[in-house]
């Protein structure tokens, strides 16, 4: 079925970037679009950011995952090490986030090397999950093909039943990544696409700003 979007666009004007006045480093620049988009209160999650790998058989793939912490070194999230995105990671540790925030009109598009964190902070992390979670992630060998009629919420309710009062124990194949970056752009919906792009590049130890064209 066709689908003719020709006429499906949208003006945008709400912000701007002031190209004078950005920080030197642009973790800092995430963080107060972050917390600007975050205190809007959007629908939906706004730590949800893509994530693209280079799979063995040469083609991109891109998934939603969630981003758990940022700072000054990187973004960090969890998955399973032997799903689809762990292993693409094993073999190619160059990746590229990317988040889009629509209630700011705002875009930020980074590429980095993604590295495992220590197991003592996935372990910090998967302990504070909901035990349904936890659960989940031992049940689920994410990313392996499985029977169409497998029910694996029988089996999450069978494991909490076996495992009773015991603690629970973090999957080793489960864990976090840290993406180390080293471009970041910015990028802020202006009218008639006369984008504002800016763009962090890591030289030689040193963050360069530079702006780019829409």
């Amino acid at each position: 079925m066709k689908q003719d979007l020709s006429d499906k666009r949208k003006d945008y004007g709400i912000k701007k970037i002031d190209f004078n006045a950005v920080p030197a480093h642009p973790m800092e620049m995430f963080s107060n679009w972050f917390d600007a988009v975050n205190s809007l209160k959007p629908s939906g999650e706004p730590y949800a950011m893509h994530l693209s790998t280079i799979e063995a058989d040469g083609f991109p793939r891109s998934r939603v995952v969630l981003l758990r912490e940022a700072d000054k070194d990187g973004f960090v999230f969890y998955t399973n090490y032997q799903s689809q995105k762990g292993i693409a990671i094993r073999n190619q540790p160059m990746v590229c986030l990317s988040f889009f925030w629509e209630s700011s009109e705002q875009q930020v598009i980074i590429k980095g090397i993604a590295h495992k964190i220590a197991p003592e902070k996935s372990d910090e992390y998967f302990y504070s999950r909901p035990v349904k979670s936890q659960l989940g992630a031992i049940v689920s060998h994410q990313s392996s093909v499985i029977d169409f009629d497998r029910d694996l919420g029988k089996e999450e309710i069978e494991l909490e039943m076996k495992l009773g009062e015991s603690e629970i124990k973090r999957p080793e194949s489960w864990g976090g990544y840290r993406v180390e970056p080293v471009e970041i752009e910015f990028w802020q919906g202006r009218p008639s696409r006369l984008h504002d792009r800016l763009r962090y590049r890591f030289v030689n130890g040193t963050w360069i700003r530079e702006r780019l064209s829409p």
